[in-house]
């Protein structure tokens, strides 16, 4: 195991809109800022990583900006120049820096990728992946029962495997069993991102037997007596997601038997490293696995498609194709899927590359390791 030398690191904020708004209860996404972040080694190779934070604090306590102070003040000084035989490394040099999961993500994902080029394999067989091919699976907002119709249907047309749908206490749960029911082909799973908080168990129940696969995180991230109410109540199995920032989550979450299935979010949880900790631990006792998604570009979709093919993911995450979110990804080639099936690539690393021309465009500040 040769490994390699941090050499340089690059960021790049960008600032880019999506075909279409975003809506949920919580917040109404227009333009996604992240960071993409460029790792070199002394031989020229480079890394791809992306932070999925978002501009401000409504998802979590992180944000675009405080995940750039934080790469450029104190985590990236404390590698840069540094060798690396394996990215698990980095966590003795971040260990002195508390939190910052996202910002701690960005610099794990470039490593791996960084890491599995020196290796010259795909990432997905460095992490001793099992499958080349990942179902689709898309997020689909509504706003009217008629839209969540046309939605799915052109979801259905284009070969999806699953849709997610956003529900709260006001949404029609009659009409989301006659959608199921009409389109027996795919998976259902329905993202709360909290909303019953303030309503109770018996509005959610309205929720239960119509089909669902899965309701994801139905209470705030604190809230697991609820949530642990909720799983002794209902048949339908409860995914918890923004409860689980961290390996001890995951224990937790099993323990108090607070729910039955763990929504895999690689840049919450502090990326690849903490992510094949918990996929180790669920594979052991059984815990089924999906990569959720967070408006992310390519580079993150592309980390997570090689999580994917890890045993323990045994549902289809948020893996929608490259125009779902925009008319120009950060990366090339696109990510696309035929038949509903997105097939991973054999070239090394994450196996895509970084679009600079549209890179350029959207950019809207830089930072280099070698000028700092």
């Amino acid at each position: 195991m040769a490994g390699f030398q941090i050499s340089s690191i690059q960021l790049h904020r960008v600032n880019v809109p999506l075909n279409k708004p975003f809506k949920t209860h919580l917040q109404t996404v227009s333009y996604r800022e992240s960071i993409i972040v460029e790792m070199k080694d002394s031989d020229g190779l480079t890394g791809l990583g992306e932070c999925v934070a978002f501009s401000s604090p409504w998802y979590t306590e992180e944000t675009v900006q405080s995940c750039w102070d934080a790469m450029v003040d104190w985590l990236i000084p404390a590698i840069n120049g540094q060798e690396i035989t394996h990215p698990e490394e980095l966590q003795q040099y971040f260990g002195q820096l508390k939190g910052n999961n996202m910002a701690k993500a960005a610099l794990d994902q470039a490593t791996w990728d960084l890491f599995a080029k020196t290796e010259k394999r795909p990432l997905w067989k460095v992490i001793d992946g099992v499958r080349d091919k990942i179902d689709a699976g898309v997020v689909v907002t509504w706003s009217s029962e008629e839209e969540l119709e046309r939605k799915t249907a052109d979801a259905s047309k284009r070969g999806y495997k699953r849709i997610k749908i956003k529900i709260d206490a006001t949404s029609n749960a009659t009409f989301i069993a006659s959608i199921i029911k009409k389109f027996p082909e795919i998976l259902f799973f329905a993202d709360a991102n909290g909303a019953f908080s303030n309503e109770g168990l018996n509005k959610l129940q309205l929720f239960d037997q119509i089909g669902l696969t899965l309701i994801e995180q139905p209470f705030k991230e604190d809230e697991w007596t609820q949530h642990v109410e909720a799983s002794k109540l209902l048949s339908t199995p409860i995914s918890l997601d923004e409860s689980l920032r961290n390996y001890q989550d995951v224990e937790n979450m099993i323990d108090r038997k607070a729910g039955s299935i763990v929504t895999l979010k690689p840049g919450r949880v502090g990326g690849l490293t903490e992510s094949l900790r918990i996929h180790e631990f669920c594979k052991t006792n059984n815990i089924p696995i999906w990569l959720g998604g967070m408006i992310e570009f390519g580079v993150s979709k592309a980390h997570n498609l090689a999580l994917a093919t890890l045993p323990a993911v045994t549902l289809p995450g948020d893996f929608s194709e490259s125009n779902h979110f925009w008319d120009e990804d950060l990366i090339q080639p696109p990510i696309i899927h035929k038949d509903g099936m997105i097939e991973l690539s054999e070239l090394a690393g994450i196996g895509y590359e970084l679009n600079h021309e549209v890179l350029k465009k959207y950019c809207i500040e830089k930072y280099n390791s070698l000028k700092a």
